[in-house]
Protein backbone atom coordinates (compact mmCIF):
# COMPACT_ATOMS: atom_id res chain seq x y z
CA UNK A 1 0.00 0.00 0.00
CA UNK A 2 1.71 3.33 -1.05
CA UNK A 3 2.13 5.98 1.31
CA UNK A 4 3.14 9.21 1.49
CA UNK A 5 4.33 12.16 4.44
CA UNK A 6 2.95 15.16 5.45
CA UNK A 7 5.68 17.30 6.88
CA UNK A 8 4.55 20.13 9.23
CA UNK A 9 6.72 22.55 11.49
CA UNK A 10 9.16 21.76 14.33
CA UNK A 11 10.21 18.53 12.29
CA UNK A 12 7.11 16.84 12.73
CA UNK A 13 5.50 14.51 10.14
CA UNK A 14 2.76 12.29 9.43
CA UNK A 15 2.69 9.54 7.14
CA UNK A 16 -0.80 8.52 5.46
CA UNK A 17 -2.27 6.74 2.99
CA UNK A 18 -3.99 8.37 -0.06
CA UNK A 19 -6.99 6.07 -0.75
CA UNK A 20 -7.52 5.33 3.18
CA UNK A 21 -7.51 9.27 3.36
CA UNK A 22 -9.96 9.48 0.53
CA UNK A 23 -12.38 6.86 1.69
CA UNK A 24 -12.35 8.55 5.46
CA UNK A 25 -13.55 11.65 3.39
CA UNK A 26 -15.79 10.00 1.65
CA UNK A 27 -17.66 8.57 4.63
CA UNK A 28 -17.53 11.57 6.88
CA UNK A 29 -19.52 13.31 3.73
CA UNK A 30 -21.96 10.41 3.20
CA UNK A 31 -22.61 10.27 7.76
CA UNK A 32 -22.75 14.29 7.41
CA UNK A 33 -25.43 14.10 4.14
CA UNK A 34 -27.35 11.33 5.88
CA UNK A 35 -27.86 13.87 9.25
CA UNK A 36 -28.03 16.89 7.58
CA UNK A 37 -31.24 14.36 5.79
CA UNK A 38 -32.60 12.75 9.50
CA UNK A 39 -32.32 15.95 10.61
CA UNK A 40 -35.46 17.05 8.00
CA UNK A 41 -36.75 14.62 7.97
CA UNK A 42 -40.51 13.82 9.93
CA UNK A 43 -44.42 14.82 10.26
CA UNK A 44 -43.11 18.59 9.41
CA UNK A 45 -40.27 18.08 6.81
CA UNK A 46 -37.84 20.97 6.38
CA UNK A 47 -35.29 21.22 3.65
CA UNK A 48 -31.82 20.44 4.05
CA UNK A 49 -30.57 23.76 3.38
CA UNK A 50 -32.85 25.39 5.95
CA UNK A 51 -31.43 22.63 8.06
CA UNK A 52 -27.84 23.81 7.79
CA UNK A 53 -28.97 27.19 8.09
CA UNK A 54 -31.58 26.32 11.51
CA UNK A 55 -27.73 24.66 12.69
CA UNK A 56 -25.79 28.34 12.11
CA UNK A 57 -28.68 30.13 14.30
CA UNK A 58 -30.90 31.35 11.38
CA UNK A 59 -33.53 29.69 11.12
CA UNK A 60 -37.53 30.23 12.07
CA UNK A 61 -38.75 29.75 16.03
CA UNK A 62 -40.52 26.52 14.78
CA UNK A 63 -37.57 25.10 12.82
CA UNK A 64 -35.35 25.65 15.51
CA UNK A 65 -37.49 23.87 17.70
CA UNK A 66 -38.13 21.30 15.47
CA UNK A 67 -34.51 20.92 14.79
CA UNK A 68 -32.44 21.91 17.96
CA UNK A 69 -35.01 20.28 20.49
CA UNK A 70 -36.18 17.34 19.09
CA UNK A 71 -34.21 15.78 15.85
CA UNK A 72 -30.38 17.00 16.46
CA UNK A 73 -29.80 15.19 19.67
CA UNK A 74 -31.77 11.88 18.31
CA UNK A 75 -29.33 12.36 15.18
CA UNK A 76 -26.00 12.99 17.74
CA UNK A 77 -26.69 9.61 19.89
CA UNK A 78 -26.74 7.94 16.62
CA UNK A 79 -23.96 9.74 15.78
CA UNK A 80 -22.13 8.66 18.39
CA UNK A 81 -23.43 5.38 18.92
CA UNK A 82 -22.41 4.29 15.46
CA UNK A 83 -18.87 5.56 15.75
CA UNK A 84 -17.99 3.64 19.10
CA UNK A 85 -19.79 0.50 17.54
CA UNK A 86 -17.69 0.57 14.58
CA UNK A 87 -14.54 1.58 16.87
CA UNK A 88 -15.25 -1.20 18.97
CA UNK A 89 -16.00 -3.82 16.27
CA UNK A 90 -12.49 -3.20 14.82
CA UNK A 91 -10.95 -2.95 17.59
CA UNK A 92 -11.92 -6.92 18.74
CA UNK A 93 -11.67 -7.72 15.42
CA UNK A 94 -7.54 -7.04 15.05
CA UNK A 95 -7.31 -8.18 18.87
CA UNK A 96 -8.42 -11.42 18.05
CA UNK A 97 -7.47 -11.70 14.34
CA UNK A 98 -10.77 -12.68 12.94
CA UNK A 99 -13.23 -10.89 11.10
CA UNK A 100 -16.13 -12.87 13.53
CA UNK A 101 -14.39 -11.06 16.92
CA UNK A 102 -17.57 -8.63 17.35
CA UNK A 103 -18.30 -7.57 20.23
CA UNK A 104 -22.02 -8.82 19.28
CA UNK A 105 -21.10 -12.17 18.08
CA UNK A 106 -18.51 -12.71 21.51
CA UNK A 107 -21.31 -12.01 24.27
CA UNK A 108 -20.29 -8.40 25.24
CA UNK A 109 -23.80 -6.89 23.51
CA UNK A 110 -25.30 -9.90 25.11
CA UNK A 111 -23.79 -8.93 28.71
CA UNK A 112 -25.04 -5.31 28.27
CA UNK A 113 -28.57 -6.81 27.44
CA UNK A 114 -28.47 -9.20 30.41
CA UNK A 115 -27.41 -6.40 32.65
CA UNK A 116 -30.24 -3.85 31.33
CA UNK A 117 -32.85 -6.50 32.09
CA UNK A 118 -31.85 -7.41 35.04
CA UNK A 119 -32.71 -3.91 36.41
CA UNK A 120 -35.70 -3.51 34.11
CA UNK A 121 -37.20 -6.78 35.26
CA UNK A 122 -36.42 -7.29 38.63
CA UNK A 123 -35.88 -4.32 39.81
CA UNK A 124 -38.11 -2.25 37.84
CA UNK A 125 -35.23 0.19 37.12
CA UNK A 126 -35.65 3.99 35.53
CA UNK A 127 -34.20 4.25 31.96
CA UNK A 128 -31.22 5.73 33.57
CA UNK A 129 -31.10 2.84 35.98
CA UNK A 130 -31.34 0.48 32.71
CA UNK A 131 -28.86 2.44 31.34
CA UNK A 132 -26.31 2.34 33.67
CA UNK A 133 -27.25 -2.18 34.21
CA UNK A 134 -26.13 -2.11 30.27
CA UNK A 135 -22.98 -0.47 31.53
CA UNK A 136 -21.95 -3.05 34.21
CA UNK A 137 -23.93 -5.93 32.00
CA UNK A 138 -21.14 -5.38 29.74
CA UNK A 139 -17.96 -4.77 32.04
CA UNK A 140 -18.61 -7.79 34.09
CA UNK A 141 -18.88 -10.05 30.88
CA UNK A 142 -15.68 -9.17 29.36
CA UNK A 143 -14.08 -9.53 32.81
CA UNK A 144 -15.80 -13.41 32.76
CA UNK A 145 -14.75 -13.71 29.06
CA UNK A 146 -11.28 -12.65 29.24
CA UNK A 147 -10.48 -14.99 32.37
CA UNK A 148 -11.27 -17.55 30.48
CA UNK A 149 -9.90 -17.02 27.45
CA UNK A 150 -6.32 -16.45 29.41
CA UNK A 151 -3.84 -19.26 29.20
CA UNK A 152 -0.74 -17.81 28.93
CA UNK A 153 -2.08 -15.01 26.80
CA UNK A 154 -5.57 -14.45 24.91
CA UNK A 155 -5.31 -16.09 22.06
CA UNK A 156 -7.66 -14.77 18.90
CA UNK A 157 -9.64 -18.23 18.47
CA UNK A 158 -9.87 -19.00 22.10
CA UNK A 159 -11.67 -15.66 22.76
CA UNK A 160 -14.00 -16.02 20.14
CA UNK A 161 -14.87 -19.54 20.44
CA UNK A 162 -15.35 -18.63 24.90
CA UNK A 163 -17.16 -15.52 23.45
CA UNK A 164 -19.46 -17.56 21.68
CA UNK A 165 -20.41 -19.97 24.45
CA UNK A 166 -20.97 -17.27 26.52
CA UNK A 167 -22.94 -15.25 24.26
CA UNK A 168 -25.23 -18.22 23.88
CA UNK A 169 -25.62 -18.68 27.50
CA UNK A 170 -26.40 -14.75 27.53
CA UNK A 171 -29.05 -14.86 25.26
CA UNK A 172 -30.73 -18.16 27.44
CA UNK A 173 -30.58 -15.66 30.07
CA UNK A 174 -31.72 -13.23 28.58
CA UNK A 175 -34.91 -15.05 27.65
CA UNK A 176 -35.37 -16.31 30.85
CA UNK A 177 -35.62 -13.08 32.14
CA UNK A 178 -38.50 -12.13 29.77
CA UNK A 179 -40.46 -15.13 31.39
CA UNK A 180 -40.11 -13.68 34.80
CA UNK A 181 -41.40 -10.17 34.27
CA UNK A 182 -44.82 -8.56 34.58
CA UNK A 183 -46.12 -8.21 31.67
CA UNK A 184 -45.48 -4.35 30.87
CA UNK A 185 -41.46 -4.82 32.59
CA UNK A 186 -41.71 -7.18 29.80
CA UNK A 187 -42.47 -4.87 27.48
CA UNK A 188 -40.45 -2.54 28.17
CA UNK A 189 -37.53 -4.70 27.94
CA UNK A 190 -38.25 -5.93 24.56
CA UNK A 191 -38.80 -2.35 23.04
CA UNK A 192 -35.51 -1.69 24.45
CA UNK A 193 -33.78 -4.93 23.13
CA UNK A 194 -34.97 -4.02 19.61
CA UNK A 195 -32.61 -1.05 19.24
CA UNK A 196 -33.89 2.15 18.67
CA UNK A 197 -32.93 5.89 18.32
CA UNK A 198 -36.79 6.51 18.87
CA UNK A 199 -37.33 9.02 22.01
CA UNK A 200 -33.62 9.91 22.38
CA UNK A 201 -32.48 13.30 23.99
CA UNK A 202 -30.21 15.10 25.60
CA UNK A 203 -30.36 13.27 28.30
CA UNK A 204 -28.60 10.30 25.99
CA UNK A 205 -26.47 12.73 24.48
CA UNK A 206 -24.34 14.12 27.17
CA UNK A 207 -22.94 10.65 28.51
CA UNK A 208 -22.48 8.96 25.58
CA UNK A 209 -20.58 12.15 24.40
CA UNK A 210 -18.48 12.76 27.76
CA UNK A 211 -17.14 8.72 27.46
CA UNK A 212 -16.95 8.81 23.83
CA UNK A 213 -14.33 12.11 23.66
CA UNK A 214 -12.53 9.94 26.30
CA UNK A 215 -12.13 6.67 24.95
CA UNK A 216 -12.54 7.58 21.25
CA UNK A 217 -9.35 9.80 21.48
CA UNK A 218 -7.25 6.66 23.96
CA UNK A 219 -8.06 3.96 21.19
CA UNK A 220 -7.14 5.90 18.17
CA UNK A 221 -3.71 6.51 19.97
CA UNK A 222 -3.07 3.04 20.13
CA UNK A 223 -3.55 2.58 16.47
CA UNK A 224 0.02 1.73 16.21
CA UNK A 225 0.49 -0.81 18.69
CA UNK A 226 -3.12 -2.11 17.81
CA UNK A 227 -1.36 -2.88 14.20
CA UNK A 228 1.68 -4.56 15.69
CA UNK A 229 -0.53 -6.67 17.35
CA UNK A 230 -1.98 -8.21 14.10
CA UNK A 231 0.95 -9.41 13.43
CA UNK A 232 1.24 -11.44 16.26
CA UNK A 233 2.25 -11.32 20.22
CA UNK A 234 6.04 -11.88 19.48
CA UNK A 235 6.20 -9.62 16.71
CA UNK A 236 4.41 -6.74 18.93
CA UNK A 237 7.20 -7.96 21.77
CA UNK A 238 10.42 -7.52 19.35
CA UNK A 239 8.94 -4.06 17.85
CA UNK A 240 8.53 -2.99 21.79
CA UNK A 241 4.48 -3.42 22.60
CA UNK A 242 3.97 -4.33 25.60
CA UNK A 243 1.34 -6.93 24.67
CA UNK A 244 -1.02 -7.22 27.76
CA UNK A 245 -0.87 -4.04 28.60
CA UNK A 246 -1.76 -2.99 25.46
CA UNK A 247 -4.42 -5.67 24.90
CA UNK A 248 -6.61 -4.48 28.24
CA UNK A 249 -6.29 -1.34 27.78
CA UNK A 250 -7.96 -1.32 24.52
CA UNK A 251 -10.03 -4.52 25.63
CA UNK A 252 -11.35 -1.89 28.74
CA UNK A 253 -11.80 0.84 26.02
CA UNK A 254 -13.69 -1.04 23.50
CA UNK A 255 -16.17 -2.96 26.09
CA UNK A 256 -16.69 0.47 27.45
CA UNK A 257 -17.85 2.34 24.05
CA UNK A 258 -20.11 -0.69 23.06
CA UNK A 259 -21.41 -0.76 26.73
CA UNK A 260 -22.63 2.91 26.62
CA UNK A 261 -23.18 2.83 23.24
CA UNK A 262 -26.06 0.18 24.04
CA UNK A 263 -27.12 2.29 27.10
CA UNK A 264 -28.14 4.68 25.32
CA UNK A 265 -29.67 2.88 22.13
CA UNK A 266 -30.13 -0.84 23.32
CA UNK A 267 -28.27 -3.35 21.50
CA UNK A 268 -28.24 -2.25 17.70
CA UNK A 269 -26.66 -5.43 16.02
CA UNK A 270 -24.50 -6.36 13.45
CA UNK A 271 -22.72 -2.93 13.39
CA UNK A 272 -19.86 -3.69 14.92
CA UNK A 273 -19.47 -6.74 12.58
CA UNK A 274 -19.89 -4.89 9.62
CA UNK A 275 -18.72 -1.57 9.97
CA UNK A 276 -14.65 -2.64 10.43
CA UNK A 277 -14.97 -5.07 7.51
CA UNK A 278 -16.81 -2.86 4.94
CA UNK A 279 -13.73 -0.14 6.22
CA UNK A 280 -11.21 -2.16 5.21
CA UNK A 281 -12.57 -3.30 1.72
CA UNK A 282 -13.22 0.58 1.32
CA UNK A 283 -9.55 1.19 1.85
CA UNK A 284 -8.19 -1.72 1.18
CA UNK A 285 -5.43 -0.99 3.84
CA UNK A 286 -4.45 -3.40 6.14
CA UNK A 287 -4.67 -3.11 9.91
CA UNK A 288 -7.44 -1.65 12.31
CA UNK A 289 -8.55 0.90 10.33
CA UNK A 290 -9.69 2.77 13.59
CA UNK A 291 -11.12 6.43 12.03
CA UNK A 292 -12.76 4.03 9.14
CA UNK A 293 -14.63 1.79 10.80
CA UNK A 294 -15.84 4.05 13.38
CA UNK A 295 -16.87 6.59 10.13
CA UNK A 296 -18.32 3.31 8.67
CA UNK A 297 -20.43 2.90 11.55
CA UNK A 298 -21.89 6.12 11.58
CA UNK A 299 -22.81 6.62 8.18
CA UNK A 300 -24.06 2.62 8.14
CA UNK A 301 -26.44 3.70 11.03
CA UNK A 302 -27.51 6.52 9.71
CA UNK A 303 -28.92 5.44 6.90
CA UNK A 304 -29.94 2.37 8.37
CA UNK A 305 -32.20 4.89 10.64
CA UNK A 306 -32.94 6.69 7.82
CA UNK A 307 -34.51 3.06 5.77
CA UNK A 308 -36.27 2.28 8.70
CA UNK A 309 -38.28 5.34 9.50
CA UNK A 310 -38.98 6.03 5.50
CA UNK A 311 -38.49 2.57 3.34
CA UNK A 312 -41.61 1.10 4.87
CA UNK A 313 -44.49 3.31 4.08
CA UNK A 314 -46.12 4.42 7.11
CA UNK A 315 -44.77 1.70 9.59
CA UNK A 316 -41.77 3.13 10.91
CA UNK A 317 -39.07 0.38 12.02
CA UNK A 318 -36.67 0.09 14.75
CA UNK A 319 -32.80 0.72 13.73
CA UNK A 320 -31.97 -2.57 15.23
CA UNK A 321 -34.51 -4.20 12.78
CA UNK A 322 -33.12 -2.91 9.83
CA UNK A 323 -29.54 -3.08 11.21
CA UNK A 324 -30.31 -7.19 11.88
CA UNK A 325 -31.71 -8.12 8.55
CA UNK A 326 -28.41 -6.28 6.35
CA UNK A 327 -26.20 -8.19 9.05
CA UNK A 328 -27.62 -11.06 8.73
CA UNK A 329 -27.38 -11.20 4.92
CA UNK A 330 -23.46 -10.04 5.37
CA UNK A 331 -22.32 -12.83 8.42
CA UNK A 332 -24.18 -15.43 5.49
CA UNK A 333 -21.83 -13.64 2.86
CA UNK A 334 -18.75 -13.45 5.36
CA UNK A 335 -19.16 -17.29 6.22
CA UNK A 336 -19.31 -18.21 2.64
CA UNK A 337 -16.47 -16.22 1.85
CA UNK A 338 -13.96 -17.41 4.67
CA UNK A 339 -14.97 -21.03 3.72
CA UNK A 340 -13.85 -20.28 -0.25
CA UNK A 341 -10.82 -18.77 1.29
CA UNK A 342 -9.94 -21.84 3.32
CA UNK A 343 -9.79 -20.03 6.60
CA UNK A 344 -13.26 -22.06 8.30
Amino acid sequence: MRTRTLRAGGGLSVRYEPRAALSALGLLVVALAAAVVLIGSGDFPIAPGDVVRTLLGDGTPVQEFAVMDLRLPRVLVGVFVGAALGIGGAVFQSISRNPLGSPDVIGFGQGSTVGALVVIILFQGSALAAAGGAIVGGLVTAVVIYLLAWRRGVHGYRLVLVGVGAAAMLTAAVHYLLTKGQLVDATRAVVWMTGSLDGRDWDQFWPLFGVSCVLLPLVLGHGRALRMLEMGDDAAYALGVKVERTRIVLMGAAVLLVAVATAAAGPIVFVSLSAPQLARRLTRSPGPNLAASALMGTAVLLVADWAATHAFGERQLPVGVVTGVLGGCYLLWLLVSERKAGRM
